[in-house]
Parts: C-alpha cells; sequence; structure tokens
C-alpha cells in the first residue's frame, strides 16, 4: 500500500500524512489486521515508511469527521462491511457497530457487500433502513450520514438521513491536523 501510495504521489510535496484505516485504531496505532483485507498492518510503522508525520485513524472516523457539522452525529459507511463513528460536540469516537449480532449474524452481514450480494437489492434496503432505525433509536443522534460506497445503490435515504460522501474523508484527514478547523467542527 505504501509503495503504491508513494508512486501515486512521487511528485507532490508534502509535510504530513492522514491514513483512514479499516480497522480500529487506538492512540494512532492500528489494533488489529481488517476483516476483509489481507494482514501486516499491525504493528506497521507508517511514519518510518512515509518519513513524515502520520496521523491514522479508523477511515470510517475519518469521513464522519468530514461530513461533520456539529451536535450529536452519527455516520454510518456502507461498503465492504459497516463502517461507524459518534461525533459529540466535536470529539470522534469510531465504532465497530457493524460487528453487533443481528438475526442470525452481524449488521454489517446484511447491509455490507456479502448482504447486498446475497439478498439482493429491495431487501437489502429494507436491511438497512431497519439497521439505521436501530441504531439512531439506540443512539439518539442530531444528524445521520449515512456515506460508503453503496450508499448509492439507496433508492431514498432513511428518514432523517442526508448521504456522505467519500470525498468527506479528504477534509477529515485535514481537519486532523487543523485544530482550529475541528474546534469550528
Amino acid at each position: 500500500m505504501v509503495a503504491g501510495v508513494k508512486k501515486l504521489v512521487k511528485d507532490w510535496t508534502f509535510e504530513a500524512v492522514s491514513l483512514g484505516y479499516p480497522g480500529p485504531v487506538l492512540h494512532n496505532r492500528v489494533v488489529a489486521d481488517p476483516h476483509n483485507m489481507a494482514p501486516g498492518w499491525l504493528g506497521f510503522n507508517f511514519e518510518n515508511a512515509f518519513q513524515c508525520p502520520v496521523k491514522v485513524v479508523n477511515d470510517a472516523a475519518m469521513q464522519a469527521l468530514g461530513s461533520y457539522k456539529g451536535g450529536k452525529m452519527l455516520f454510518l459507511g456502507l461498503g465492504t462491511g459497516l463502517g461507524s463513528a459518534l461525533i459529540v460536540e466535536g470529539i470522534v469516537e469510531p465504532m465497530e457497530l457493524g460487528h453487533l449480532p443481528y438475526k442470525k449474524g452481524t449488521y454489517e452481514d446484511y447491509v455490507g457487500d456479502r448482504g447486498l450480494q446475497r439478498s439482493g437489492l429491495k431487501k437489502w434496503r429494507r436491511h438497512v433502513a431497519d439497521v439505521v432505525s436501530r441504531l439512531v433509536a439506540a443512539l439518539e443522534p442530531d444528524d445521520v450520514v449515512i456515506g460508503g460506497g453503496n450508499v448509492k445503490h439507496l433508492k431514498e435515504l432513511p428518514a432523517g438521513c442526508r448521504a456522505g460522501e467519500n470525498a468527506n474523508a479528504f477534509l477529515g484527514g485535514f481537519r486532523l491536523w487543523d485544530q482550529r478547523a475541528r474546534d469550528k467542527a
């Protein structure tokens, strides 16, 4: 991954890197290899590899930070799995809600790629609406953003939700380094 990124940005000048990681991160360190990708992330020294300061956060948290407008916001990322983060008054809390039990599996078994492929679009949309309503009832957010690559498959968003965009992860990456932007978020 690092070699690929370095190749893509070989003509760029940068002083720092923000990395959105698809799994749990604690204190800027990967806690476990991702469920949906190859191993080798745990214990990897990103600062050494990129030769600059690196901030590593959960990928859903990065997109959530870029989508945040204030108050208490729940971010749900529909993609390979179910990414999730909660932001309360500017404090970002990455969550692993996709791994919670649901029906005969987990939330991400029903609303991630596996669920979409297994259930078909119409049933998948019903599962998404049900999962979102359960999480909103439990967490009581002021704002709900549904992002990720599969949000485009929703004919309409669940009530009270707005669509996020993957590009918001870029803004989230910048906000990680800019204390003033985090204070305004």
